[in-house]
């Protein structure tokens, strides 16, 4: 059986990485594989980073569909897609997660009857405002098989008609990741530079429209916070776009460090030694969870609720003022403690591949 895997963004990288080892590690005939970057999100540096970081293959195709509108880029992954499907056939397109190239390799995969398998199927924000949750309604609404991260997920899907036998509770890749490279994580080249130190700084990730777009409000929102911190120092990785915020607001606080998109390495060694994490990231939440580290999304609603109800994590809003009582809390030394979801045990990739191995006896 050959399986497309696709990958589109930075967080599919970390999702694919144990699957391709996996099927490394296993070298059956019955499974084969083909390395699909559909070009979604690409920036040379930092593309090769993560899979010289990950120890990922070259992909076998790149489609370089580019950016663009959510349109232009669902199109001109399709088209490439299709046309690569067309000339070259594969068994299965795994998708995984919720971006873009997820939803559109899935539906053009389903249009020439090949079979589809999600990783991290079932998961709902049910904001269709959001863009990643019309990727996941889309993508689930026509897959074949579903590798869950939850049961909270697994029955979200059963509500949604799947049968119980299209369903595999198998935990969550990004946790394989992140634990297979816990040992290996580095310091940032500015640490010192910073005067940081372990447990003596939080880490800020925003990238969401709705807390980053409007000058206004995220000027509010940073400062909400600075106000409100003590005297803890914020590192805060920050895409191009959003720095060109800060200083066409003419505003800084010497206390905020803005600096460069980290590689994985480096990032979640920053993560692991902070005091906390202040996210609207998804997929943040569920490695600090992991790692034990205070987490604050600022979001009105989650898809990943484990990281709420079992681990670290809490959801705030986008109200500023919300981050007032939830530092406090933090810094009086009370933040939860939290515990690991079932299975996010590093062993999500062989879980995954067992079952593809029994999917491949069907063809």
């Amino acid at each position: 059986m050959l399986v497309d895997i696709i990958a589109g963004a930075r967080p599919n990288f970390m999702k694919i990485a144990p699957i391709i080892h996996e099927i490394k590690r296993v070298n059956s005939e019955k499974l084969n594989y083909r390395l699909i970057h559909t070009g979604q999100h690409y920036d040379k540096r930092m593309s090769a980073d993560f899979f010289d970081q990950l120890n990922i293959p070259k992909p076998d195709v790149n489609l370089e569909s580019g950016s663009g509108t959510q349109a232009e880029q669902t199109a001109k992954i399709m088209v490439r897609y299709e046309k690569l499907l067309l000339e070259s056939p594969s068994d299965l397109t795994l998708v995984v997660g919720d971006v873009t190239s997820t939803m559109a390799c899935s539906i053009v995969a389903k249009k020439i009857k090949s079979r589809v398998a999600h990783v991290e199927g079932g998961i709902r924000s049910f904001d269709q405002g959001m863009p990643e949750e019309i990727n996941r309604m889309v993508t689930d609404s026509i897959s074949d098989y579903f590798f869950t991260t939850s049961a909270t997920a697994n029955e979200n899907l059963k509500k949604e008609g799947v049968s119980n036998d299209q369903i595999f509770f198998v935990g969550n890749t990004m946790i394989d990741t992140l634990l297979a490279n816990r040992a290996r994580f580095v310091q940032p080249a500015f640490w010192s530079e910073l005067g940081l130190s372990q447990g003596e700084y939080m880490v800020m990730t925003l990238h969401r429209p709705a807390n980053v777009d409007e000058e206004a409000n995220l000027i509010e929102l940073i400062s909400t916070v600075m106000d409100n911190s003590a005297e803890i120092a914020f590192v805060f990785p920050i895409h191009p776009r959003t720095a060109q915020v800060f200083k066409n607001a003419g505003w800084s606080h010497p206390r905020l460090h803005l600096v460069e998109p980290l590689p994985y390495l480096e990032f979640n060694y920053l993560v692991e030694n902070s005091k906390g994490v202040i996210t609207d990231s998804g997929g943040i939440t569920e490695e600090t969870t992991v790692m034990g580290v205070p987490c604050m999304t600022l979001r009105d609603n989650t898809e990943r609720p484990e990281t709420c109800t079992v681990g670290t994590n809490e959801l705030l809003g986008t109200d500023p003022r919300a981050v007032i009582p939830a530092m406090e809390k933090l810094l009086s030394g009370e933040w939860k403690k939290g515990d690991i979801p079932p299975l996010w045990d590093g062993k999500c990739a062989e879980r995954i591949v067992k079952q593809l191995l029994k999917i491949s006896e069907e063809f």
